[in-house]
């Protein structure tokens, strides 16, 4: 079931927020309907019914014609919207069926999907289980998770304000990350801020003495001094990777970062003060199972701001 409230944009891909009516759905809702006033793109307000409401219905529609059962929250969601006003085109959606398998469906084509980082009902454990999960790895456009208040920076500007904070691995992150992030910051005219954290390989002090004759001693590692160029290296590698990018949107003001650490302890810290971190998926393992990498874990679960997980190309268009 849906309705349209503004002018007819069917072949603008849309802004998708799921919601449920709770503080954290209300959040994301507001970012996305900013974003989609951001983009000139329309946005579509998405709704999964409850498994009571669902059966109800159903077992209401198997007696014969009746009127469908009104969708409660949405309707409610409707209200704060109106309220709040809008320049974007707005669809309402009451969808069926489990959010991990409705959710992707709505957004399939879209422009975003977006979501609290937490609710209630079906919404319940996302970024707290499996719903979160599911939904990272399968979203066929980019997820952005948009923080509780309790985690969130305080930023101005709703989904414009602060720089776009890109979390880069010069060898693996992929090119549609990196142009969305690139997008993302033109856009709202902001700075980017592309950060690479690498590990640097243990002293060779910090090694114990073999407790055998039989056990081989490694080859020598790296001393402390060598860590410079290291990070002369990867200045290199980053700036290489970033080149093409830089002249695509030569508007966009860019920040390159290159320092030894943790590269998920970094971007969190960062999103203190950013208003959008963007990191890729990654990755399909060998036996075709879809998992989501550890630092995209890490940073939907810790960030202070949003974060936009990017899915690969044959995932969906990007943003």
């Amino acid at each position: 079931m849906s309705d349209t409230n503004g002018t007819n944009t069917v072949s603008e891909p849309p802004v998708v927020v799921g919601v449920d009516g709770s503080e954290h759905s209300l959040r994301a809702l507001e970012w996305a309907l900013s974003a989609a006033e951001s983009l000139g793109a329309p946005l579509v307000v998405a709704h999964v019914r409850s498994d009571a409401l669902q059966l109800g219905a159903a077992r209401i529609a198997s007696l014969g014609p009746a009127p469908e059962l009104p969708d409660t929250v949405l309707n409610g969601v409707r209200k704060v919207v109106e309220e709040r006003g809008h320049s974007a085109p707005v669809r309402y959606a009451s969808l069926d069926g489990s959010v991990t398998d409705a959710l992707p469906a709505a957004a399939r084509g879209g422009r975003l999907l977006v979501t609290g980082s937490r609710g209630r009902g079906g919404f319940a454990s996302l970024l707290l289980g499996s719903t979160s999960r599911t939904l990272a790895m399968t979203a066929p456009c980019p997820l952005v998770v948009v923080p509780h208040e309790a985690r969130a920076a305080a930023l101005e500007g709703g989904a414009d304000g602060g720089r776009v904070l890109l979390g880069l691995h010069p060898e693996e992150t992929p090119d549609e990350v990196v142009d969305f992030a690139f997008a993302a910051a033109h856009h709202r005219g902001v700075r980017l801020e592309a950060v690479t954290a690498f590990r640097l390989p243990p002293q060779p002090g910090a090694l114990l003495a073999a407790p055998s004759p039989a056990l081989q001693v490694p080859p020598p590692l790296p001393m402390a001094d060598d860590g410079a160029e290291l990070v002369r290296e990867a200045e290199r590698e980053q700036v290489e990777r970033l080149r093409p990018f830089a002249a695509r949107w030569p508007e966009v003001g860019l920040d390159p970062v290159v320092a030894p650490g943790d590269a998920a302890g970094r971007l969190v810290e960062g999103s203190r003060d950013a208003g959008l971190l963007v990191v890729g998926r990654h990755h399909r393992h060998h036996l075709g199972s879809l998992l989501i990498g550890s630092v995209a874990h890490a940073v939907l679960h810790h960030a202070h701001c949003p974060v936009a997980v990017v899915p690969p190309a044959s995932g969906g268009s990007g943003g």
